[in-house]
């Protein structure tokens, strides 16, 4: 027997009769793309980032307009719960336990791989320089005819989170010259944003998680960046070692400051510019408009008041009493 889907189009006619001036809501496997009016699909994406990472699961319509199909329709069928990026003792991201959660993600969607038509898994920040990372990307081999996978570079990365936290948009709404900083677990990203466009843009490696801790404020992780801040500071981090909150507020000061100097200097300073991830900004003119975005922009706009054992708090407070 032929496999195929039966529908009703909008007519009442079944699908695959196309009644006069119907659209053709019909799938099987002797039809061409070309025919097809519309499709759905049910996507995923992943994102596996320095400090989190999480699912969600959607329903997309698409419709065919001349020759190309557009995205009419968008619907969120499941949004995961957001996992802490799990780390093993070699500071390798853990495959194991982030497959775990991938697979119990799936369970409480209620949607089985065999039914994913498409989705994209992205890596970002410092997971993308874990010597793991294909690993990561291997837990969704299966999946490889489907799923696109990108490792995010600095440029693409900013550029996401320029277009994603509005700041594209909010530049052409208010005729403004928007700056929006994305400040992470592992890099801060910096796009300037002028009726609608990325005029400039750059990347430096800051961010929450360069250090964890645990509640008792002993060193988990440490990123190289963090060893960089420490001995500008005159302090020498280790596993194990208690990072009190003075020195906590101490390493948070000295990265905003080398921040607020990569968003308005023209030239910088060796040490700001040895943080760099991509050319620095040119800085020609002062932005209108500032925005933050990413996670530490829930502690500078109040929105999360609870520690995950980084320095997400102390940074978003030191931003904020530079930025009065």
């Amino acid at each position: 027997m032929e496999a195929s889907i039966l529908s009703i189009d909008k007519g009442g006619q079944p699908a695959g009769e196309e009644a006069p001036g119907g659209r053709v809501f019909f799938s099987n496997v002797r039809r061409s793309l070309e025919f097809e009016d519309e499709i759905i699909l049910v996507s995923v994406g992943v994102d596996i980032g320095s400090s989190t990472s999480h699912l969600v699961f959607s329903r997309l319509v698409l419709e065919r307009l001349d020759n190309r199909y557009i995205v009419s329709e968008r619907a969120i069928l499941h949004q995961s719960d957001v996992l802490l990026t799990p780390y093993a003792a070699d500071q390798s991201i853990d495959a194991r336990a982030l497959g775990s959660f991938i697979e119990a993600q799936y369970a409480q969607a209620g949607i089985a791989k065999t039914t994913i038509d498409t989705g994209a898994l992205i890596l970002t920040g410092v997971a993308v320089r874990r010597a793991n990372a294909r690993a990561i990307g291997e837990l969704f081999a299966q999946q490889a005819g489907k799923c696109v996978s990108v490792s995010a570079g600095d440029a693409l990365e900013t550029t996401l989170a320029a277009f994603g936290s509005g700041a594209a948009a909010r530049s052409i709404r208010e005729s403004a010259r928007v700056m929006n900083i994305d400040i992470g677990g592992g890099t801060s990203k910096i796009a300037v944003c002028e009726a609608g466009v990325v005029v400039d843009l750059t990347a430096l490696d800051i961010g929450a998680r360069i250090v964890s801790f645990d509640a008792e404020g002993r060193l988990q992780r440490i990123e190289e960046a963090a060893h960089r801040f420490a001995a500008e500071l005159g302090l020498t981090l280790a596993l194990g070692q208690v990072l009190t909150p003075a020195q906590q507020q101490r390493l948070s000061e000295l990265m905003a400051e080398r921040l607020f100097e990569a968003m308005h200097a023209q030239r910088l300073s060796p040490d700001t510019a040895g943080l760099l991830r991509l050319d620095p900004l040119r800085n020609e003119r002062a932005p209108d408009v500032i925005t933050f975005s990413g996670g530490v922009s829930e502690y500078f706009y109040d929105l999360q008041s609870r520690s995950f054992g980084d320095l997400g708090p102390a940074l978003a407070r030191a931003m904020k009493s530079r930025l009065a």
